[in-house]
């Protein structure tokens, strides 16, 4: 576990040289070779002119199929059975920080929604193992589209998945205005729309989510949540993958 304060040093110590990011398309049967490059660019253009401003932690983009061994990965994969797939890894057998995206999987869900939620939370927290403190007895995953997740906004042609600030970290009080999202939708610290959830942690042991309304509770349990950051987090984290998968994200 890390806390807040923990989980400030460890960003704020992080190099700023960029972040190779090797974008590996195994969604053959749904992803074509030019829509690979034209989603990585918007990604990139999202990326650098939205996100990066606010959280400073720079990356660099790129189509490949053979990644260097330094290289964090971002892999699009049909659908959970992939051969290549290992399991419940958040990394690469290098050691490297990995994402996935499973394409069949999203439904009506745009692929670079969920391509650039998976991006964004890896950059923030690319072991998933990120706290923040609310207060003594609770503290909130650092996920930064999780509470937003079926919000977003257009870059490049392409729809990219809302965000929170730093301020949606911070306990305190803040001043008239202050933003806590990209969209500027939530209003406080910690809260979420009524498509979004949060994962909390409650004295230290017990992990639980809390959704933002009943019906966004119904859609998640319907999920196949095999190999999803939030079943890091839970070491009671259980796959459902007979369950019908509505969607898959980070």
């Amino acid at each position: 576990m890390i806390s807040m304060k923990k989980a400030r040093r460890a960003l704020l110590g992080r190099s700023l040289k960029p972040v190779r990011i090797a974008c590996i398309n195994y969604a053959e049967e749904t992803i074509s070779g030019r829509m690979m490059s034209q989603l990585t660019a918007a990604l990139q253009k999202c990326y650098d002119k939205h996100f990066l401003p606010v959280w400073g932690y720079p990356v660099d983009l790129y189509v490949t199929k053979r990644p260097k061994p330094t290289d964090w990965q971002l892999v699009y994969f049909d659908d959970a059975s992939h051969e290549g797939l290992l399991g419940r890894h958040e990394l690469t057998h290098r050691g490297q920080p990995i994402s996935k995206i499973f394409v069949k999987a999203l439904g009506e869900e745009p692929v670079s929604v969920a391509a650039s939620h998976e991006l964004f939370e890896m950059v923030l927290d690319p072991m998933a193992n990120l706290w923040a403190d609310k207060n003594r007895n609770t503290q909130y995953a650092y996920e930064v589209c999780d509470a937003v997740e079926e919000d977003s906004f257009r870059v490049g042609g392409f729809e990219m998945s809302n965000f929170v600030y730093p301020s949606w970290f911070e306990p305190f009080e803040h001043p008239s205005g202050t933003k806590f999202d990209h969209k500027g939708t939530l209003k406080e610290p910690f809260s979420m729309t009524e498509g979004g959830y949060v994962i909390k942690k409650v004295n230290g042991r017990r992990v639980i989510k809390q959704f933002g309304s009943p019906e966004k509770r119904r859609r998640f349990a319907m999920e196949d949540r095999r190999g999803h950051r939030s079943e890091f987090r839970d070491p009671r984290g259980v796959h459902h993958p007979g369950r019908r998968a509505a969607k898959r994200r980070g």
